[in-house]
């Protein structure tokens, strides 16, 4: 299966009729496949390319396509025939707004990704450097003194410190930082039950589980709010997001709207904190899951910094240690399911999609394919090496996702995650700790469940 087999010019060739899907076995009466998706949604997934390129699913009375095939994921994230809409972005409508980067489409998208894109171009990254060093070295001599760490709460809170610290340039500390990532946790864990089993009129129902979303929700908006009245009650204009975000223009030159300005804040502290911070708990699981990577770490920064501490400066050096990074990216994606939907009557590899039809695809479950990766289940670092890389097929591995949609902070963010790994692994080991479950916690981002780790000197 090739891109090319996908060409819109492939579309209107005569006496080609288009195949309907496959319907995917298992639905069950007035849920269809939500059930499945919602016990078991990484093995649902990854079974489907058995069953085709693409499937249809049933959601409820809602009918969906999964795509499952690289090369037909790639030419979906490409194609203007799709554009971001869904059961997941319909779920994360409530959080994330109407009018941010992440949920915006056509014009506004464009503008959008023009406003912030010069806080990730490259040669902006390294002004961030004296900031995520000061972070991950933070984050060492804190976890030294500590008897178990709570992963889950100091991802989240060196996430959203990193991104507030260097995208907002805001004094944001510990309190704050806090209800962000108490907030993201019961926010993102009750969007994914409303995307895959969509009873719409029971999540008003006044239940223990609704009134703490509700209360979540409310929080998160609070502090964006308190985030920009902060900022312009400082009166300062520092070379960061936010200021470009208060200082931005539509296309008649006035000044975007302040529900712009609050949905592009949380797209920035969403991405910030849920992602980035899940990212670092599988990461910290792989340190402990497989020690030898830590050793491997802790030479590479022996070598490249000649025993002086790890710093920003030395990243570009630390190939090793960015190839884990980028191997947990693929074993353990944070972003493991996405959706789209059809603007006209389509096909892709030779099905027919029609007008408003919702589409999905698993990274997880195309990253883990094993007709793409030799030895698919093991975490292998050196599968990243030059000349290895090579071999993984188109769009087989794209954490970060490709096209007019990839994510502008990805240079900022493997950045960040070297880095923090650099520094982490070359001073501590890890163990489990009594109590702690890291089997896959399944919400809108992909993360261990409950990871407490004993943190010991190396």
């Amino acid at each position: 299966m090739t891109v090319e087999s996908v060409r819109p010019e492939d579309r209107s060739r005569a006496g080609d009729e288009p195949l309907e899907p496959p319907v995917a076995a298992g639905a069950v009466p007035f849920l269809g496949h939500g059930l499945r998706l919602a016990r078991n949604p990484l093995a649902f997934l990854t079974g489907l390319r058995d069953h085709g390129d693409v499937v249809r699913l049933r959601l409820g009375p809602k009918t969906l396509y999964a795509v499952t095939a690289p090369a037909l994921t790639g030419a979906l994230a490409l194609s203007p025939d799709f554009i971001v809409a869904g059961p997941l972005w319909e779920s994360l409508g409530g959080l994330l707004g109407k009018e941010g980067v992440a949920t915006a489409n056509g014009p506004l998208h464009r503008r959008q990704r023009r406003t912030i894109q010069p806080a990730f171009r490259l040669d902006a990254i390294p002004g961030y450097g004296p900031i995520m060093t000061e972070e991950a070295h933070g984050l060492v001599e804190r976890w030294r003194s500590a008897d178990v760490l709570d992963v889950t709460r100091e991802s989240f809170r060196a996430a959203v410190r990193v991104a507030a610290r260097c995208l907002m340039r805001g004094s944001y500390m510990d309190d704050r930082a806090e209800r962000i990532c108490a907030a993201l946790a019961t926010l993102f864990s009750g969007m994914y039950q409303r995307m895959v089993v969509p009873l719409g009129p029971l999540y008003k129902l006044p239940l223990r589980s609704n009134r703490e979303f509700n209360r979540a929700l409310a929080d998160f908006h609070l502090l964006v709010d308190e985030i920009v009245a902060d900022r312009r009650a400082s009166g300062q204009k520092p070379d960061d997001l936010l200021t470009a975000l208060l200082e931005a223009t539509d296309e008649n030159g006035d000044p975007i709207g302040e529900q712009e300005i609050h949905d592009q804040v949380i797209a920035i502290l969403t991405a910030g904190s849920e992602t980035v911070g899940s990212t670092i708990m599988s990461l910290l699981l792989a340190l402990t899951e497989y020690p030898e990577l830590g050793g491997k770490i802790r030479d590479e920064v022996e070598t490249v910094t000649e025993g002086r501490p790890v710093a920003f400066e030395d990243v570009r050096k630390l190939t090793y240690t960015a190839n884990v990074v980028v191997e947990t990216l693929r074993l353990y994606p944070a972003v493991w399911i996405l959706t789209r939907r059809t603007v006209a009557d389509t096909r892709l590899g030779g099905y027919r999609i029609p007008a408003g039809a919702d589409v999905i695809y698993s990274p997880y479950a195309v990253q883990r394919d094993r007709r793409s990766f030799a030895r698919h289940e093991e975490f292998d670092p050196g599968r990243w090496l030059p000349g290895h890389s090579d071999e993984v097929p188109k769009y087989a591995m794209s954490p970060f996702s490709v096209g007019n949609r990839k994510c502008p902070g990805d240079h900022f963010s493997m950045a960040e995650l070297t880095l923090l790994t650099a520094a982490v692994a070359a001073a501590l080991r890890f163990d489990q700790a009594p109590g702690s479950d890291p089997r896959p916690r399944i919400g809108i981002t992909l993360r261990p469940r409950r990871l407490l780790l004993r943190a010991l000197p190396r």
